[in-house]
């Protein structure tokens, strides 16, 4: 596809990039050009993964001016010439931002969010943008696309909501892809797509020029790789203060100088583990075949874990813990002003309130996920108690770990195998199956997930390392450390 004779696009690595950069073999336009000849080859057409919603039109002339930089003096960062992929609630300038919705079909903000800005000046190229469940909700389905398909298996979903920067990565779409996770919406996908993904404890990342940032605090831009090692290069470039999103101001002084930097193969070696087996997954069903075949592969997983070196604690409980976690609501006039400030920042947003969504004519085009969870307010109430809860789950899990004297806590990353797209179209519209939310329910915790192999039904399994609040530097390390030990990225067959 590329002009380049040389240089191997699949399941290259920033590293390798740039070593091709540097002895001529490879420039950025012929490195831009290959994933757009992929994307038209696999995304349009043959398995049809539709898994980018719009291509940057000025991708090749990004690419040029890379290239001369490059042949004048040199990098001009360390993602010079990295071709990524945004999920399409982040703002590109000169790109739509759909939230793959009818709604926001010619959306044009006009701006970079506060990530794609700090990315460009790193050196990446923004080369499109990825399909997600519709305006952030649920498994990736979208009024204004269809449905993302599985890189393993093109009948079933490819997860949600951020499923098309999963499986755009896991495809060899770009080097690496944004997701943003309010729920399950970076770890659930990047496993089902056999890739690493993670949520950044929140207040590392600003969510400025984000549907679904502040006053909204639960949702994290977070990055998602085929290789561990990228992961921690591009959270490099993303992570730092943001006076326009406040909530990084708890960020301030928690992040390393470098989180590549502190990578080791042998991070396990001596590390305490707990292993917390308890069913947590979103309407998780654990009398099933299926989440059995789950099972299986995680009890391989806890092996290997051991092999690695690590001092495994087998089980470990937090008390009340899914009674805690049913107490998860939402703050209506947080979400209400969240949308405001997002629409008064862009530059032509076609609604100003949601409410003005919801009155809309269009909005009963939306997906059945975004019609209910829209008209789904909680009360004063059940936010009050969520509050409690949250303070009291981050105790005990606080607790349960010192204890233990812990390191971190492994457990599944998706308690299922990936859905039947039709059965998340068709009633009884099966979303989110099997994800744990631990993470987005406590907020202020890290949460890295790792393929583990595959199931007998020959689909993705992973593992999730949770860890105390910023500590996301050993968090990164630990599935660093796994991923050497295994190896268990499989290229899809589908997008060869």
């Amino acid at each position: 596809m590329s002009s380049s004779n040389t240089f191997n696009i699949i399941d290259t690595t920033i590293a390798d990039v740039h070593v091709a950069y540097q002895d001529g073999s490879l420039t950025a336009r012929e490195l831009v050009q290959t994933y757009l000849d992929r994307i038209e080859a696999y995304d349009k057409n043959g398995p049809q993964i539709n898994a980018v919603i719009s291509i940057n039109p000025n991708a090749l002339e990004e690419a040029d001016r890379l290239d001369k930089a490059l042949a004048d003096g040199g990098m001009v960062g360390p993602l010079h010439g990295i071709p990524v992929l945004m999920k399409d609630q982040a703002d590109v300038d000169g790109m739509p931002t759909t939230m793959g919705s009818v709604l926001f079909k010619d959306h044009n903000p006009g701006r970079d969010c506060t990530i794609a800005a700090k990315l460009k000046e790193a050196g990446a190229i923004l080369i499109g943008k990825a399909a997600l469940g519709e305006m952030g909700a649920g498994d990736t389905h979208g009024s204004l696309f269809g449905s993302t398909r599985n890189v393993y298996d093109q009948e079933r979903t490819a997860g949600g909501s951020s499923g098309g920067s999963g499986a755009a990565v896991s495809a060899n779409f770009a080097t690496f892809c944004v997701g943003q996770e309010g729920f399950a919406s970076i770890r659930r996908l990047s496993i089902w797509n056999g890739v690493a993904g993670m949520r950044p404890t929140a207040g590392l990342v600003s969510r400025n020029g984000v549907y679904a940032g502040w006053p909204m605090i639960n949702g994290s831009l977070g990055p998602m790789s085929r290789t561990v090692t990228d992961l921690a290069k591009l959270l490099d470039c993303m992570v730092g203060y943001d006076p326009a999103d406040p909530i990084t101001a708890r960020g301030v002084g928690n992040a390393p100088e470098s989180y590549a930097a502190l990578l080791d193969k042998d991070a396990l070696k001596g590390k305490r583990i707990g292993i917390m087996r308890e069913p947590m997954g979103h309407r998780a069903e654990p009398d099933s075949d299926d989440f059995a075949k789950i099972t299986a592969l995680f009890d391989r997983a806890v092996g290997e874990l051991a092999d690695a070196g690590a001092d495994i604690v087998d089980p470990v409980e937090i008390p009340g813990m899914n009674e805690l976690l049913d107490k998860r609501a939402r703050n209506n006039a947080d979400e209400n002003q969240s949308f405001a400030d997002y629409a008064a920042g862009t530059a032509n947003s076609p609604f100003k309130t949601r409410a003005e969504i919801m009155a809309s004519p269009l909005f009963q085009e939306t997906m059945h996920g975004v019609r209910t969870r829209w008209k789904n307010e909680d009360t004063s109430a059940e936010w009050g108690e969520y509050l409690h809860a949250r303070d009291q789950l981050m105790t005990r899990f606080m607790a349960v770990m010192a204890d233990h004297k812990l390191d971190a806590i492994v457990h599944k990353a998706v308690e299922h195998q990936p859905t039947l797209i039709k059965d998340g179209l068709n009633p009884p519209y099966i979303d989110q199956w099997g994800a744990p939310h631990i993470n987005t329910f406590l907020i202020f915790v890290p949460s890295v997930v790792v393929p583990a192999g595959f199931t007998t039904d020959n689909l993705p399994g992973g593992i999730t390392f949770l860890g105390r609040p910023y500590d996301d530097a050993n968090m990164i390390n630990f599935v660093y450390a796994y991923e050497q030990a295994t190896k268990h990225r499989r290229i899809p067959e589908c997008a060869p």
